[in-house]
């Protein structure tokens, strides 16, 4: 579906302004991005900060507009951004040569085939990981299923180039800036020079994640390889004038993927137990699944193109709690949209979760229904979806590279685990979940491990 022409004259957008929003944005910050989206209705919306202003667009058309047919307009950068370039600097989540140098460093690496042949690696690491848990035990999934990720993801990044030490160094410095970040992301006009709420710790944090990336660094460069992972090709690309790159070039590159690799696989992942828990014919369907498919074999690859209701879990998992629910951009040169002015340097702030909610393409948008995403079963309905009304990694030339990762990895832990185990949910979550730089459960989430 493309974007439809707008011939409307040129209108203003609806405001929601700093004295009526902020009160409300601090007390409950979803709660008042859900009412701003409902409001809305899909339509281009101002939010008046006072010294800060932004679009929020949620349409799929405007998405599209902005994601792809007009992205070079539409740049990583700006107000909104300033929190996170402290934390992933030039790199793969930045913008122009850094941004060029990044993708064509890591695409290699990246493709379907590459990810494919070390999806066994992936499958070995999830595996063993999943053989340690013990039955009966009581865990708090997002830590749990937290490790299990980030020592697939650390074997696949880095081959055998960094120490389990070392790994129990990096993941919980990073679960503490994610977390610590918050404040910063939601107000980020604020100048450094005025402490808020996480300051210190993500300063800390990043401190941590610097000391080991930068050792490992260090080491390769006094001994390098030719290994195919993703941390030596960032090692050995070269500028475009055929130089070295820079070792904080690398770190950039290597926190960025991380990143991305780690949060969205455990935040979506966090929130399947209360969904389960809540939703048990979903859950009856997903063992059925697993069971038949998987057995008492361990999980690999060679099971994934039989867990087709396992895969629906996962998107309408990433439909309603899309872990990037924020995505900033600032505009280049003027633009309409919708009919609304968008002016040279204005933020227009994109969100999967408030797309993700649109009545007029997601019918009963609160519920937890996998068989949404149900191909053998579309009806001419789910066939006139937008492209653009489902957008958890973003879309055009910036779309997240290492999508292909996440579904496979989200994909083994959740038949890995449930072919050996049946969680129980253990007190209640709530569903409105927490925010800050992503999406995560006001309360841990503890399950207690029973046996098949």
């Amino acid at each position: 579906m493309t974007a439809a022409v707008d011939t409307r004259p040129s209108q203003k957008a609806r405001t929601f302004r700093l004295y009526r929003t902020l009160p409300r944005l601090l007390k409950d910050p979803l709660k008042e991005i859900e009412q701003i989206g409902r409001l809305s209705s899909g339509e281009l919306v101002r939010v008046d900060f006072g010294v800060f202003r932004a679009h929020v667009a949620s349409h799929p058309d405007h998405v599209q507009h902005i994601l792809r047919d007009d992205a070079a307009n539409f740049l990583r950068d700006g107000t909104f951004w300033r929190p996170l370039h402290r934390l992933f600097g030039d790199s793969i989540l930045g913008e122009g040569p850094d941004w060029d140098l990044s993708r064509r460093s890591l695409q290699p690496v990246l493709t379907t085939r590459h990810v494919n042949a070390v999806a066994d690696r992936i499958a070995a690491s999830i595996n063993e990981s999943i053989a340690a848990l013990e039955p009966g035990a009581s865990i708090d999934a997002r830590a749990e299923i937290g490790g299990v990720v980030n020592r697939a993801v650390l074997k696949v990044f880095f081959g055998d180039k960094i120490s389990d030490a070392d790994n129990d160094r990096l993941a919980p410095a990073f679960d503490n800036i994610a977390t610590a970040i918050a404040f910063r992301f939601l107000l980020p006009f604020l100048p450094e020079s005025v402490p808020v709420p996480g300051d210190r710790a993500f300063k800390k944090g990043v401190e941590e994640m610097d000391s080991v990336l930068f050792s490992v660094i260090g080491d390769y460069r006094r001994r390098p390889d030719d290994g195919a992972d993703f941390f030596s090709a960032l090692c050995q690309a070269r500028t475009a004038e055929g130089g070295e790159v820079t070792d904080r070039w690398v770190r950039d590159n290597l926190v960025a993927m991380f990143a991305t690799a780690t949060e969205t696989t455990v935040g979506a992942l966090t929130w399947l137990w209360p969904l389960l828990d809540s939703h048990p014919e979903v859950a009856a369907r997903l063992y059925e699944e697993i069971d038949r498919v998987v057995g008492g074999e361990p999980v690999g690859p060679v099971h994934l193109p039989r867990l087709t209701y396992t895969k629906q879990v996962v998107q309408e998992l990433l439909r309603l709690y899309p872990v990037g629910w924020l995505f900033p951009r600032r505009a280049v040169r003027p633009v309409e949209l919708g009919g609304v002015s968008v002016k040279s340097g204005d933020t227009v702030l994109l969100s999967p979760f408030l797309t993700h909610r649109l009545g007029e393409y997601w019918p009963r948008p609160l519920e937890f229904d996998p068989d949404r995403f149900d191909t053998s079963r579309a009806t001419p309905a789910s066939g006139r979806r937008h492209r653009y009304s489902y957008f958890p990694f973003g879309g055009g030339p910036h779309q997240c590279i290492g999508m292909h990762i996440f579904n496979i990895e989200a994909e083994l832990i959740i038949a890995g685990l449930l072919s050996r185990f049946r969680p129980v949910l253990l007190g209640q979550v709530p569903e409105r979940p927490r925010i800050g730089a992503t999406l995560r459960p006001r309360r841990e989430v503890e399950i207690s491990l029973q046996a098949v």
